[in-house]
């Protein structure tokens, strides 16, 4: 049988593209074992159970890490018995942020499992010694057998295991390599039931590619109960961690972590951090984008020059590259700007990716600023979405993001009660 290792698609026959993801490469040969059959008369029926004779889970089912960054996203700490996946692309910081988190259950007094198969006993303590982690209620365990380590952890019964990452592991039970698709949801399998049965909290780290190959959540992320997603630009030394799947509560929050020599940093304050170096040039402005329950301040900044070639260049570092080319189109048709010989360059500062509509009127007003070569005199917010027709649009959380503003002395603030972009062409 041969197997796509995007999507599983199952082929009896090779072929260079995957005929469900139309990738190329991916089908690979993997023995397909039959499992021995059994008749529906030889199979026992089992017992169901009434709900209303169980005790249900509540808030303090939860485990804290006391990390209040953490505890957002996860929304209030990790559930017991709980299968919990943390992705990221390589050395963006799994490894560190879990070790952050081991170091504060331990800190607590609970025992902790470290299984490495990445990293050696002595380059783990290492690790730990330079986040001044206590090591007494710390145990490490290389990876091995899937079989083993669920045989260790019911006997020693930690109150959280650590697993960097899955694809280190392998299984005695069936025939195929460690990391392939087969053996990793295998495994994955195992654990989730381990965790179930035990009330043991398992955290596992995926790697993953740009594309979402095999090694990432994608052929997990139905399986576990968490997914988490450690994002960032690597010439930035600011992390995002966010969470696009959660069984006990919400997916939209977000926690700013600092990447430093002592490890990953939260940022209690981001909005003061991202603007801490801003500098008034044209082209620079402030949005106040939400994420989650929080608000952050963001710089962005524009670029307009006159294009040296016959295609004007349009890129956006951090923001839609579809949306900018759209919000382009209406400053030249509604506020007439003269934009078609022009290359337009758009920049978030720090590394952060926004996504929200109410980012739009901050970014026409970049580009404005930018095309006249005008700067505000002082640092100047703006939040609201734009129409086709250049009217500027109401958005959720308005008073939140008014609020942030004054909270860091910002008084200079534009929203959607400026009615029509061409209203913000004329404050220059």
């Amino acid at each position: 049988m041969f197997i796509c290792t995007h999507c599983d698609a199952q082929s009896q026959k090779w072929a260079g593209r995957c005929f469900e993801c139309q990738k190329w490469g991916t089908m690979v040969e993997q023995e397909v074992t039959s499992k021995k059959t059994t008749s529906a008369s030889n199979t026992r029926a089992k017992e169901s159970k009434k709900l209303s004779e169980l005790a249900g889970q509540n808030e303090h089912t939860r485990i804290q890490t006391l990390e209040p960054e953490i505890d957002r996203v996860l929304g209030g700490g990790i559930v017991k018995g709980s299968l919990v996946l943390l992705s990221g692309e390589p050395g963006i910081g799994k490894s560190t942020l879990v070790a952050e988190i081991a170091k504060r259950f331990v800190e607590q007094g609970n025992p902790v499992l470290y299984i490495s198969g990445e990293e050696s006993a002595p380059q783990l303590k290492t690790r730990f010694d330079r986040l001044n982690t206590k090591l007494d209620q710390l145990f490490f365990l290389e990876a091995g057998s899937v079989e083993s380590i669920v045989q260790t952890i019911e006997k020693e019964k930690p109150k959280i295991v650590v697993i960097d990452s899955i694809q280190t592991l392998f299984s005695d039970g069936i025939d195929s390599t460690a990391g392939s698709p087969t053996t990793v949801r295998y495994a994955t399998s195992l654990l989730l039931e381990l965790a179930k049965r035990t009330h043991v909290s398992i955290l596992l780290i995926g790697q993953v590619t740009k594309d979402g190959m095999v090694a990432g959540p994608k052929t997990l992320e139905h399986l576990v109960d968490v997914v988490l997603s450690l994002d960032g630009d690597s010439s930035h030394s600011y992390r995002w961690l966010s969470c696009s799947k959660n069984r006990f509560g919400a997916t939209d929050e977000v926690g700013v972590f600092e990447m430093t020599s002592q490890g990953l940093k939260p940022v209690t304050n981001p909005s003061a951090k991202f603007l801490e170096e801003r500098v008034a040039v044209p082209g620079s402005v402030i949005a106040a984008t939400v994420e989650g329950s929080r608000v952050f301040l963001v710089e962005i900044q524009a670029l307009v020059e006159k294009t040296s070639y016959g295609i004007p260049v349009r890129r956006a570092s951090g923001f839609d590259q579809n949306r900018l080319q759209m919000l382009i189109a209406i400053l030249s048709k509604r506020a007439g700007l003269k934009l078609g010989e022009q290359d337009i360059y758009v920049n978030v500062i720090g590394g952060m990716k926004v996504t929200e509509p109410a980012v739009d009127l901050a970014v026409c007003a970049a580009i404005i600023s930018a095309s006249k070569n005008t700067a505000f005199e002082e640092a100047t917010v703006f939040f609201g979405e734009v129409g086709l027709g250049g009217e500027i649009r109401r958005v959720t959380a308005s008073e939140k993001r008014l609020a942030e503003s004054k909270r860091l002395g910002l008084k200079k603030i534009f929203g959607p009660e400026i009615g029509n972009i061409n209203k913000i062409s004329e404050l220059f």
